[in-house]
């Protein structure tokens, strides 16, 4: 499931763009991220920052980014989560709909109000972060479970399908490099073993539904003690315990592992009851977060984040499958 990721937009392309929001008329643009996404900071002459998101074509619909947006809106307002303002366009819109004649490409845009704050992937001690995550975690999961979304709300689920299947969202975990065939045994037999131990502990209520699904590093924000969550693209519906793996991307074999579980989970019930059940899916949530991470790699060679992962990504997953496999 390959993607061409290298820059399809250029920053000039974007300023010729900017009139669509009151007040950016001769902003410069930086790209800052190219993942899912280009990821613009936008600078205005009387000394004002944005961010623009400008969304990959075909990965989100109209009603999918709504419904993002919806969500935002309602933690904001209903559980005074701290989270990442919109800004309309001049139409009155939070998102645009943006043509660039000269590339062929016609997409969408969101314009968010720019958030000071350290990225959370600089910090060191990563002990008060989690204990952050686990209670931001919590507000969002009570949310989840007592809000009526909008009718039109509309977003993907993260559940065993999407991620293992080989026709999945971000790709084939079979294809990625260093997949050897003795890696790929050693992971046909823990989708198997996901597969059942996800379907036993069900998707209850309690234990499944709406979740930011990427709390990792790079999606945090840290300023003046308060943690902010920046970007919820990904927000689906899934197990509550994901949020809690996907805050451990990239290194889910870190030997802080057990410590950060623990003040996460500690935090995480001092705001919503978690059982000993959910405790327990915690684990699996992790490796299948994991093999989320192993698909995306190969389909997305072309990034940075993921040619710094390549060289041993795979090897390393069939490591932590075998604990897996070994413990249950």
């Amino acid at each position: 499931m390959g993607r061409s990721l290298e820059p399809l937009l250029t920053p000039e392309q974007i300023e010729s763009r900017l009139n669509l929001w009151p007040g950016l008329d001769g902003g410069t643009a930086t790209l800052i991220n190219l993942s899912e996404n280009h990821t613009f900071r936008i600078d205005t002459p009387d000394g004002r920052a944005h961010i623009l998101r400008v969304h990959r074509p075909g990965y989100h619909t109209r009603q999918g980014i709504e419904s993002e947006l919806a969500w935002l809106d309602a933690l904001y307002r209903d559980a005074g989560l701290p989270t990442i303002t919109s800004i309309p366009g001049k139409n009155g819109n939070a998102l645009q709909y943006v043509h660039f004649p000269e590339t062929g490409i016609a997409t969408f845009a969101v314009l968010f109000a720019f958030e000071e704050g350290q990225n959370a992937e600089e910090l060191d001690d990563l002990v008060p972060l989690f204990a952050d995550l686990g209670r931001l975690s919590a507000i969002c999961h009570r949310h989840a479970e007592a809000w009526q979304p909008p009718a039109f709300f509309k977003r993907p689920v993260w559940d065993d399908n999407a991620i293992l299947n080989p026709d999945g969202p971000w790709g084939n975990w079979r294809e990625t490099s260093g997949v050897t065939p003795e890696i790929l045994t050693l992971l046909t037999r823990l989708e198997r073993r996901l597969r059942d131990d996800l379907a036993a502990y069900g998707r209850e209520k309690q234990r499944f539904g709406l979740i930011h699904a990427d709390m990792r590093l790079a999606n945090l924000l840290v300023h003046k003690g308060e943690t902010r969550l920046i970007d919820f693209d990904d927000c689906g519906f899934g197990w509550f315990a994901y949020d809690f793996a996907a805050a451990l991307s990239f290194f889910e074999d870190d030997p802080r592992v057990p410590e950060l579980k623990a003040t996460w989970l500690e935090a995480y019930r001092k705001e919503r009851t978690f059982s000993a059940v959910d405790e327990a899916a915690l684990d699996t949530n992790l490796l299948l977060r994991r093999m989320a991470l192993l698909a995306w790699i190969g389909s997305h060679a072309e990034t940075s984040l993921a040619q710094s992962c390549q060289p041993d990504f795979a090897e390393n997953t069939a490591k932590m499958a075998e604990v897996y496999l070994t413990a249950r």
